[in-house]
């Protein structure tokens, strides 16, 4: 839920926090509607995700494609993708066939940078996730 509650501060945009809310910029996935028992039907495991050249998010991994784990039912509403990106969200990794948004950055800030994934189950003491590695390396450049 991390990247959601980075992109939607007012929790009524948030189809989990309020299913009836007039602009849901994140929605259940379609294919976890209808769905009653919800034990074992998130989206589980590693999933590919290309990386925009240019963004932070490439610069951070240090390549064009990556693998992350995802844990979640919930994802951005493509309906609203246009109007984001033209209000200055930079999607900047996205699924191979570029439907599912997995990474979106704000190129004007310092260090925001959210992904749908979940970089802590990869991490490790001696080897941390690079979004966690450029977020230390940012803020060690605030002055």
């Amino acid at each position: 839920m991390g990247t959601e509650t980075q992109l939607v501060k007012v929790e009524h945009l948030y189809k989990e926090f309020d299913e009836n809310t007039k602009n849901p910029l994140i929605h259940i996935m379609e294919e976890q509607k209808g769905i009653d028992k919800k034990g074992g039907t998130m989206r589980l495991g590693a999933y590919p995700c290309v990386l925009k050249e240019g963004t932070l998010a490439s610069k951070v991994y240090g390549k064009s494609e990556i693998s992350e784990r995802h844990r979640h039912r919930f994802e951005y509403n493509n309906d609203y993708r246009e109007k984001l990106e033209k209000a200055g969200l930079k999607i900047s990794g996205t699924s191979p066939d570029g439907l599912l948004v997995e990474i979106v950055e704000i190129p004007e800030h310092p260090y925001f940078i959210a992904g749908q994934f979940h970089p802590e189950l990869k991490s490790r003491p001696n080897r941390p996730a690079p979004l966690f590695i450029g977020l230390v390396r940012a803020a060690k450049n605030i002055k």
